[in-house]
């Protein structure tokens, strides 16, 4: 049986009277390319601080390759490679002098130097090398961030936001850069609040909120498995308030000047139920088109009621 990438049982994390993790399962496999999506104060940021041996949970198992992050946490960190949301760097030292020191954190020496040459290419720093952390742009920082996390060629990569804030040339490199390390085998675990990135390039899902994982799954699965698709109405009146009675106010996902998009059950008689209502505000059936809902439309279903600000 092969062994997981992240291996995650019951693990729950208490601040004081705050409960950030409440008894999270899941595990990621080799070589996936799998999602951690929830809206602010999740609990995401806390789970990867305890998958990288920042935070020590309040109790439950968390294993990286098969290494427990407590009892074997030298083996379990030398697996894994976060790249970090915030901008973190020491501004003492160089681009070369950081990755030359994070290196020897693992206990790599001039051998390795190689492949940080290597990563300074591949991200586009060689030019930079010599500079101070301090005196670069954030995007290049950015990039310094991602060369450090992968210093010691971790089996598991952990993307935190890595396109937050950042331009689009960047994030394009970014992605084409993820996707070179996961064809390369190696396990990425990514989080975003952009959905569309999601969607995208994520194999499975797993939807955090208040500390739960409310939803896991492949993102076809994900889709298929809502209750509701939608119904784009395009009526000359679709951007009017007033097209709609207090009976549909509910369904209603967006509204723009010229379509209104509502949530239609995939249950025949209430869709059917809801097409007759439409029909009688004076929608014809030719100005209605289904479609499928975006992992956008069922993550904000999902999580509208429970968001924490």
């Amino acid at each position: 049986m092969t062994t997981s990438a992240i291996e995650l049982l019951d693990v729950k994390k208490r601040y004081k009277n705050t409960e950030a993790l409440q008894g999270v399962s899941f595990s990621v496999e080799q070589g996936e390319f799998f999602g951690l999506l929830g809206p602010n104060g999740a609990g995401k940021s806390t789970l990867i601080n305890i998958m990288g041996g920042l935070v020590n949970a309040t109790s439950g198992v968390v294993k990286v390759m098969g290494h427990d992050v407590v009892r074997d946490y030298r083996m379990s960190r030398s697996k894994i490679g976060v790249v970090p949301q915030e901008l973190v760097y020491d501004p003492f030292f160089s681009v070369w002098e950081m990755l030359v020191i994070q290196s020897g954190y693992f206990g790599l020496g001039r051998e390795n130097h190689g492949w940080i040459n290597e990563l300074l290419e591949t991200l586009k720093l060689s030019d930079k090398r010599d500079e101070n952390l301090h005196n670069l742009s954030g995007g290049m920082k950015r990039r310094v961030l991602i060369a450090q996390a992968l210093v010691h060629r971790p089996s598991v990569v952990v993307l935190d936001e890595p396109t937050a804030g950042v331009d689009v040339e960047l994030r394009r490199a970014l992605w084409e850069f993820a996707n070179r390390l996961h064809s390369e085998g190696h396990t990425i675990l990514l989080t975003t609040h952009y959905l569309e990135e999601a969607e995208s390039m994520c194999d499975r899902i797993a939807i955090l909120n208040k500390g739960s994982c409310i939803a896991l799954d492949g993102k076809d699965r994900l889709i298929e498995k809502s209750s509701w698709r939608v119904a784009v109405v395009t009526d000359k009146l679709a951007g009017s308030e007033d097209l709609f009675s207090a009976a549909l106010s509910s369904a209603v996902v967006s509204r723009s000047r010229n379509s209104t998009q509502l949530r239609i059950s995939r249950d025949e008689a209430a869709a059917k139920n809801m097409l007759q209502k439409l029909s009688s505000l004076g929608v014809s059936d030719d100005k209605i088109q289904l479609r499928e809902p975006t992992l956008e439309e069922i993550f904000l279903t999902m999580t509208a009621d429970k968001v924490i600000v």
